[in-house]
């Protein structure tokens, strides 16, 4: 009896709170409704809330994809063929350490008198490295620590020889197996004077058994490359100069809150592109400075971390309808990019510091924190890419039956896996690198572009929405998609059910 009267008592209480809750339930998938325009897999366009405006992505055959692909490579083979077609990036002169030694002097010991090749700005930077190698080939691989100690000195014009730096003492390690690993003795960012000379001298050697032959390497840029260098980051200044200008022109028709996550991502990467590609690089022919070459190098840093933030917002935003919000969207992918970013600019300026306070420095072997930078930086590589994958994995899996994403998605994995297997490539063959990567960048960046920006006769009718007569006049049966009132247009429509047959039947691909 109890139990009966207390079921009876719940029993109401339990109908009221369930019909509650249905209709809160209903209330938010109204909200939710209203808020998101209508797609499903038969009739569907791309939306993130608003409607976007169109890619020229949307309007390619099969043809014009593989098209656009054979562009691509056909143009960055261009560079690879005048990168190997051109002139050397390095030159070097060999000095043979006998001939350089003091009277009286071991070459274990020195000292050894070094005078540069001639130099201009056009050879940019220098280099001295030492090669040793024992005379008897029949001993095993050994290790011998040493002591270098180096002396420099600067040609003026007039002849007048300038004391640069104070004699430095670095402690070296003499790897030697069937060769001997090269040692750097040091480098000069920027030259600020037309011949240096460098007195060498070794301490640590004198009570080795066996004979050493030792020889002395200069490098520089080649001059001509320098001049090639020039005319190349020329030419694609102007490039992307132009391509920045022709996308902002295709979307000047368009509100920027109708771009798509592409389309605004382009207008930013664009800009930086011209920042890579330096148009203040001629500058560090004219100034004796350092500064020239540290901006080039923090240009080229701050575009490469934004590439990696782009594909990390692009993969997780083409599956996210709706509002990006900072803390949740944008703030973890800017803290995994920024960590690599700052380990890169923090290495750079500590070495460029360093190098001008000591032309012998090298920040593999002076930095005493450099492994666990290198691990940090090691550490923060690994978690971008576990992220990456994930979103890419997610985002193939969610998308596969909807058009238009799954399009987008597949052609810039597409391109993105090309470019990356290429960078391999050049990174293990080594050959051509600048040019290489310069080219295989610009022209990714220029592919992107192409397809993201709309057509010439694409429509976009959300400025025209309240001039029904108007969207009339200029509707049809392919441009329908890209309509502003598909969302109350019931899928019975004529037009709709054709548009949407049509692309399900591929009757618009080859």
């Amino acid at each position: 009896m109890d139990t009966e009267y207390s079921s009876g008592l719940e029993n109401p209480l339990y109908r009221e709170l369930k019909y509650f809750c249905r209709k809160i339930q209903e209330a938010y998938n109204e909200l939710r409704d209203d808020l998101t325009p209508y797609h499903d897999d038969r009739f569907y366009r791309p939306n993130e809330m608003e409607r976007l405006a169109p890619m020229r992505l949307y309007t390619l055959s099969k043809r014009h994809f593989v098209l656009v692909f054979v562009v691509f490579l056909m143009c960055f083979g261009l560079t690879v063929f005048i990168g190997i077609a051109g002139p050397r990036i390095i030159e070097e002169q060999e000095n043979n350490g006998d001939q350089l030694v003091r009277k009286n002097s071991s070459v274990k010991t020195g000292p050894f008198n070094l005078l540069s090749p001639p130099l201009t700005t056009y050879n940019q930077q220098l280099w001295l490295t030492c090669v040793m190698q024992a005379e008897k080939g029949n001993m095993g691989a050994f290790q011998q620590p040493f002591e270098i100690n180096v002396e420099l000195k600067g040609v003026m014009q007039d002849a007048s020889v300038m004391h640069i730096n104070p004699v430095h003492q670095k402690p070296r390690m003499l790897h030697c197996g069937a060769k001997c690993d090269e040692i750097i003795v040091l480098h000069l960012g920027y030259l600020n004077y037309t011949q240096y000379k460098v007195v060498v001298s070794f301490k640590g050697l004198e009570n080795i058994t066996y004979e050493i032959k030792v020889k002395f390497l200069w490098k520089m840029y080649n001059p001509t490359f320098s001049q090639v260098e020039i005319w190349f980051r020329f030419v694609f200044v102007v490039l992307t100069f132009m391509v920045t200008c022709m996308f902002a022109h295709s979307l000047r028709k368009f509100s920027m809150r109708d771009w798509g996550i592409e389309q605004k991502w382009m207008s930013i990467l664009l800009p930086l592109l011209l920042l890579y590609n330096d148009p203040f690089f001629p500058l560090s022919f004219l100034v004796n400075s350092w500064f020239p070459g540290t901006l080039d190098a923090f240009f080229q840093a701050l575009f490469l971390c934004s590439l990696l933030l782009f594909w990390l917002c692009v993969y997780h935003g083409i599956r996210v309808q709706g509002e990006r919000r900072f803390l949740t969207f944008y703030l973890p992918k800017l803290i995994i990019v920024g960590l690599l970013w700052l380990s890169a600019v923090t290495l750079g300026i500590w070495q460029t510091v360093n190098e001008l306070q000591d032309p012998t420095y090298s920040y593999k072997i002076d930095i005493a924190n450099f492994q666990g930078m290198k691990v940090f930086f090691l550490i923060v590589v690994v978690l971008y890419i576990l992220y990456l994958i994930f979103l890419i994995v997610r985002a193939c899996s969610e998308l596969k039956n909807l058009p238009y994403s799954d399009l987008r998605l597949k052609f810039l994995t597409a391109l993105t896996f090309v470019v990356l297997v290429i960078s391999m490539v050049i990174l293990y063959l080594r050959f051509a690198e600048f040019l290489s990567f310069y080219g295989l960048l610009n022209f990714y960046l220029y592919t992107l572009a192409f397809v993201y920006s709309p057509s010439k006769n694409a429509l976009y009718d959300s400025q025209l929405k309240d001039n029904p007569a108007f969207s009339m006049l200029n509707d049809s049966d392919d441009e329908v998609i890209y309509g502003s009132d598909y969302e109350d247009m019931p899928l019975q429509n004529g037009r709709a059910v054709k548009a949407t047959a049509k692309y399900q039947d591929g009757s618009d691909s080859d």
